[in-house]
């Protein structure tokens, strides 16, 4: 009985602090478009990765589309398509594949520009990009929260926010700058729908304008699940 007791307070201690997270973010993703920092995402450790739950997993071609501010497609701009990735890592949690996904979004959206990807082999959650015209991008998840939640009938969804902040390297002095991204992802027909909702900061510093909301954007995005290749 007393195991059973203590099994019980375990579940539930871990069921409240799951709608604490989803309740946060859901309230976050109200406040859109006028955020500010601090953003309430606590910094991931350097292995910490972003973990989603198992109806991710494979390969999926995502299609994104930008809406107006009142929810309403933008016809004027085509929808971006690319690829993304979701495998298990060595611990057996549903990760991104984060170089292969940074690479099929960076060629969808800089073409020939964008020459290579690399993952810091130390740091999860770092990552540079070689561009055209001897440019470094350097892209640091300085901020992170997820949570699984349930819709009305009952289906599970995914919320999840990152702050990253992007150093770019070239010709004259560093370019900073933070974004804030905050995705809600729900089962659908086609495969995974998501309401993603998006803000730019300025750079870190002590200016009291640097840490509100700057330009905002807003998507619709759609992941249709492609067909595993054939084992040999």
């Amino acid at each position: 009985m007393v195991t059973m007791l203590l099994q019980l307070c375990i579940a539930t201690g871990a069921d409240a602090a799951e709608q604490t997270e989803a309740s946060l973010l859901e309230r976050r993703a109200m406040d859109w478009p006028e955020w500010s920092l601090p953003a309430p995402l606590p910094r991931p450790r350097a292995r910490q990765d972003l973990i989603y739950p198992i109806w991710f997993e494979g390969d999926w071609q995502v299609s994104s589309e930008t809406l107006a501010p009142d929810g309403s497609i933008l016809e004027s701009e085509p929808p971006l398509v690319h690829r993304a990735r979701f495998q298990r890592n060595r611990h057996g949690e549903l990760v991104g594949d984060r170089p292969f996904n940074a690479r099929a979004i960076g060629k969808a959206l800089l073409g020939d520009k964008l020459l290579s990807v690399e993952q810091d082999p130390e740091r999860v959650n770092r990552q540079l990009a070689r561009l055209s015209g001897d440019v470094l991008l350097e892209t640091s998840v300085i901020g992170r929260r997820e949570a699984v939640v349930s819709s009305e009938s009952g289906v599970e969804g995914f919320l999840s926010d990152e702050l990253v902040l992007q150093i770019v390297h070239g010709p004259g002095a560093p370019r900073l700058s933070r974004i804030e991204t905050l995705t809600h992802y729900d089962q659908c027909a086609a495969g995974i729908c998501a309401d993603q909702r998006q803000v730019s900061y300025g750079p870190p510093g002590l200016q009291t304008d640097q840490s509100l909301a700057g330009r905002s954007s807003r998507f619709r995005l759609v992941l249709t699940r492609l067909p595993q290749d054939p084992v040999e």
